[in-house]
């Protein structure tokens, strides 16, 4: 969609019946003034190319979910089943408000209900973009940091074509801050940057990371920014890597410590990723490939939690996930249902911390038949297989092997952007 046009397009409409009832007006009311008509009409039309225009958009995405759930602990294996229709993972209400002013200011707030709302608002990014020239775009605001493809780019729900996300994706998430991006030729190839500066994450007593919002408590602010090339004239190729890096906040009143008692410097985290984007078309059926690496380094410190051991103790504080996932489509079939039906499979695989409080080795299977009842509509059929093992330090110390569990779950999705 161009959204220049088609707000140039909505918003002259608009004017253009504006003054076209004004004219009307002074004509039926006899007092008509065809200097003041000519003004107006000069108003409107230079009006059209420039001014304050305001859009809606948004997407929704609804469904139903059965899942089966089995844990084994201690040899002792247990089973719970439930069905819920919109579960907390995949229902989202997200308008997205746009509003431009000129050729070059443009806001953008998106707002959100998902399942977990429990009546409160969420708020996906809210940011004002100025355009400085082709290629260098500038925002600042609350934004999702330039990590990755898929929490950028993917994630939405008319645009996965499976019914989840896949874990560990969001591991950056967003923040507030600033952001630099384009994009530019090179020779037959393209290439495209994406850099931001932002106040980061504060660590918990645990090891855990969270934002520290709008009020850092901290003076280090953290760096994040991913380069991606896109080597085939065509573009169907784009391979992209990512990085970020900074120092974390510390609260008052932490109880972890370094490891080295002398060592003044406070924690910092660094991310890596790779990310790749296929899309390739064998008359009748088009190919599209995507997969993602990230990890996340935090350093080496002692913690304390009285859940986890009545002592300090460290693990080495690092975490991974990838994926990768397969399409399929006819999208050229003669075949008027055939051609918007779309296959998809992925793998996903997360490893956190061992010792951790939260460590656990997981993978997961999904397969979705997908129905396009247009090219922004879906309506999908997904089946999901989860496993996981827990690797806390709380299932060491107490004898047991740990906690596995199996998750199997069948979903029906309709989503729609609008």
């Amino acid at each position: 969609m161009n959204l220049k046009k088609v707000t140039h397009s909505v918003f002259g409409t608009m004017l253009i019946l504006a003054g076209g009832s004004y004219a009307f007006a002074q004509e039926g009311s006899g007092a008509g003034n065809p200097i003041k008509d000519q003004n107006v009409a000069q108003t409107v039309t230079s009006m059209l190319p420039g001014e304050s225009n305001f859009m809606v958009v948004g997407l929704v995405t609804f469904g139903f979910v059965n899942q089966t759930t089995a844990n084994t602990l201690g040899g002792v294996k247990t089973t719970d089943k439930s069905n819920s229709i919109g579960d907390a993972d995949r229902f989202e209400f997200s308008p997205m408000f746009l509003w431009r002013h000129g050729d070059k200011l443009l806001l953008e707030f998106e707002p959100s209900w998902d399942g977990n709302f429990n009546g409160q608002l969420g708020v996906n990014w809210a940011d004002v973009s100025y355009y400085i020239a082709p290629g260098f775009i500038a925002r600042g605001g609350y934004l999702v940091l330039p990590f990755g493809t898929y929490t950028k780019r993917l994630a939405a729900g008319w645009i996965n074509k499976l019914p989840s996300d896949p874990i560990g994706t969001d591991m950056a998430g967003s923040d507030f801050g600033v952001e630099l991006e384009g994009g530019f030729p090179l020779g037959s190839m393209k290439w495209s940057y994406d850099v931001s500066l932002s106040n980061g994450f504060q660590l918990n007593n645990n090891g855990t990371l969270s934002s520290v919002g709008i009020n850092a408590i901290n003076n280090g602010k953290t760096f994040c920014g991913r380069v991606a090339l896109l080597p085939l004239s065509n573009s169907s190729l784009e391979v992209g890597v990512s990085a970020l890096a900074g120092s974390l906040a510390t609260a008052q009143g932490a109880t972890f410590s370094n490891i080295n008692a002398t060592d003044t410097k406070g924690p910092n985290v660094s991310m890596f990723a790779v990310d790749l984007n296929f899309v390739h078309n064998l008359n009748p059926v088009q190919i599209n490939i995507k997969g993602q690496y990230s990890s996340q380094m935090v350093s080496g410190m002692n913690y304390f939690d009285s859940s986890i051991s009545s002592t300090p103790y460290t693990f080495t504080n690092n975490t991974s996930t990838y994926f990768g996932q397969l399409s399929i489509r006819p999208s050229k079939s003669n075949n008027k249902v055939l051609k918007n039906l779309e296959l998809a499979a992925r793998y996903v695989n997360y490893t956190s911390p061992k010792q951790s409080a939260w460590g656990q080795n997981y993978s997961e299977m999904d397969f979705s038949l997908d129905y396009w009842l247009s090219w922004r509509t879906v309506l999908k059929l997904g089946y999901e297989s989860l496993k996981y093992d827990g690797t806390t330090s709380q299932a060491v110390s107490s004898g047991l092997d740990g906690t596995h569990t199996d998750i199997n779950r069948l979903i029906i999705q309709f989503s729609t952007e609008f």
